[in-house]
């Protein structure tokens, strides 16, 4: 086996760090006491500006930027404590989720001073929300057959072309965007770069997507002669492959991966522990929740700690996401299969309507942050099988 897969230690959650979960449970369990489970099954797909902004209130959004960017300086493993719970709570995070995870890790790491001091702080204020612009029509998960265009200019950069699968575009202040600065798809990785966009500009058109549950967070984005500043660079030219590739492991390794489906788990044993349910499905299906969960939850804890000590996870953390992804699937599968052991009238409407909304949004886990095809890729080059 692999070397990189049996080095991995077990990673342990710093005492100062896990003292942070009593505050983040009394928080939540006030801010959320009246959001019914099938509305927190959304997860981390749930939107609510002002619950963001309550976060960044108590210092929980840029948790792990530094501090003089108006972050909290602290750890990975403090910001697995804070996102466990978060999601575990079924907290509506979508409006900092994608800046404070990604782009604002990406700023850190690759952006010029002035970029820096310009978004961080408002990153960890919730003043500003990101959306990234990655997928196009056509191309799903293979990043590198990337179309979108931006020239060069006097002034800066002229941008065309399309985003789609966009999420939060629609209520997006910016958006971080890979894009071909020369070259053609046919060159695959070269040529790419990263961009900052605001996107009030000119020339920015924003078409909301329903998905099969009937949310419109997805949407498609078409540039039309959008100019840009030069300083939307984000690194260097060309350079866009590297820095996507560094900003994807932190998309694919964090506990969202394996917790999506967590509220309508906790729904449902709560449900059948109600109703004194000791059937052996129900034994059964809690048993391989927590047995799977369990060893999840140590790889992504482990590639937390990679993170923590600046090291670059790509291979473990595409492990995360496609053993992630199967286990948040199967979840709703096997609460069906138990359901016989319930009457009709144990089954509240919560656990229902939960069940409901889980099983037609689980399609999409395999696709977001790269399908299992791509993930399945990434681990078949790091054992090096291709």
């Amino acid at each position: 086996m692999n070397s990189t897969l049996t080095s991995l230690p077990l990673a342990v959650i710093p005492p100062e760090d896990e003292a942070l979960r009593r505050n983040v449970r009394t928080f939540l369990g006030e801010a959320l006491r009246h959001l019914p489970a099938d509305v927190r099954s959304r997860s981390w797909l749930g939107y609510d500006l002002d619950f963001s902004r309550a976060l960044a209130h108590q210092g929980w959004v840029g948790l792990t930027l530094p501090t003089r960017y108006g972050g909290g300086g602290r750890s990975s493993f403090a910001r697995f404590v804070l996102s466990e719970e978060l999601l575990a709570a079924g907290a509506p995070v979508a409006a900092h989720w994608i800046a404070d995870r990604q782009t604002s890790q990406l700023i850190l790491r690759f952006g010029s001073e002035a970029q820096r001091q310009f978004f961080l702080p408002r990153i960890a204020a919730c003043d500003i929300v990101f959306c990234i612009g990655m997928s196009e029509p056509d191309t799903g998960s293979d990043l590198a057959s990337v179309r979108t265009r931006a020239t060069r200019t006097d002034t800066g950069w002229l941008l065309n072309g399309r985003k789609i699968w966009t999420t939060n575009a629609h209520r997006a202040d910016w958006m971080c965007a890979l894009v071909r600065t020369s070259g053609t798809a046919e060159d695959r990785h070269k040529g790419l770069s990263q961009l900052l966009i605001d996107m009030k500009s000119p020339g920015i058109s924003v078409r909301p997507l329903k998905d099969i549950a009937d949310d419109t967070h997805f949407n498609e984005v078409l540039f039309d002669n959008v100019e840009l500043p030069a300083d939307a660079l984000v690194g260097e030219e060309g350079s866009g492959w590297k820095q996507v590739t560094a900003e994807l492991a932190f998309e694919r390794s964090g506990p969202e991966r394996i917790l999506s489906s967590i509220v309508l788990a906790d729904t449902w044993l709560a449900v059948a522990r109600a109703a004194g349910s000791r059937g052996p499905h129900t034994r059964a299906t809690a048993g391989r929740m927590a047995a799977r969960l369990a060893v999840l939850r140590a790889m992504s804890l482990a590639v937390a700690a990679k993170l923590d000590r600046h090291e670059q996870p790509d291979l473990e953390a595409a492990f995360v996401k496609d053993l992630g992804t199967e286990f948040e699937q199967s979840v709703p599968e096997w609460i069906r299969g138990s359901l016989h052991e319930l009457s009709a009238a144990q089954r509240n409407g919560e656990l229902t309507r939960s069940l409901a909304y889980v099983t037609q949004i689980a399609p999409t886990f395999s696709l977001r942050g790269g399908t299992r095809q791509i993930m399945r890729g990434i681990i078949a080059r790091g054992l090096g099988l291709r």
